[in-house]
């Protein structure tokens, strides 16, 4: 495992169904700087049970405001999560954060609606109008945002993915795997308990796209 990453791991919520993430490389599982706790997810836009666990993170994000670590996690076979990724990532690196958040919510709303590539970019088009934002003829013509998904993917591949959503509460010395979105807080209390957690840390309320 790598040096100077989490080096102990638990699971709530696992069921015999549900084996838990035989992780390879723990590398990623920290906190960002400024972070005693943090959640870290990997996601997958056309993912029911992404679309699921979606407002119970970020729910957790804001009552116990920690930051959340976000990455994609390509699943073969999705036809439109990979473009929607993209849509994501420009809106993370060229608007806002707070807006690409929003349109990941939107689009977990809306996956039964959304059947095809023309679905996403018709419902993408109508996301942008309303919020008063030209969409780009060409949102990504240098490939930046999709190579960003794709490291994202290697990177969860590199940890032993095995499905979406794969949620941790991690500290500096230490994961938790989430298997139930039931169980997020009590993960999360046991992980600020492990580090004597009192005050707020200084990176709050926020979500943080793997950067590359």
């Amino acid at each position: 495992m790598a040096a100077g990453a989490a080096s102990a791991q638990s699971v709530v919520g696992q069921t015999p169904n549900d084996p838990p993430t035989p992780v390879k490389d723990n590398s990623m599982l920290k906190p960002p700087p400024g972070a005693r706790v943090a959640l870290v997810e990997w996601e997958d836009l056309e993912c029911p049970a992404c679309a699921h666990a979606f407002p119970f993170v970020h729910q957790a994000m804001s009552h116990y405001h920690i930051p959340l670590v976000r990455y994609d996690f390509l699943i073969p076979g999705h036809i439109w999560s990979p473009q929607a990724a993209v849509f994501a990532r420009y809106l993370q690196d060229k608007v806002s954060p707070e807006l690409a958040t929003d349109y990941r919510r939107q689009v977990f709303a809306s996956q039964y609606r959304i059947a095809s590539a023309d679905d996403l970019n018709a419902f993408t088009r109508q996301f942008m109008t309303a919020q008063h934002k030209e969409m780009p003829f060409v949102v990504d013509p240098t490939g930046q945002f999709k190579r960003e998904v794709e490291a994202d993917s290697e990177l969860g591949t590199k940890l032993g993915l095995i499905h979406t959503p794969t949620i941790f509460v991690v500290t500096a010395k230490h994961w938790i795997e989430v298997a139930d979105v039931d169980k997020l807080y009590t993960a999360i209390d046991e992980a600020e308990a492990s580090v004597g957690q009192a005050a707020p840390a200084t990176v709050h309320h926020t979500t943080v796209a793997h950067k590359h």
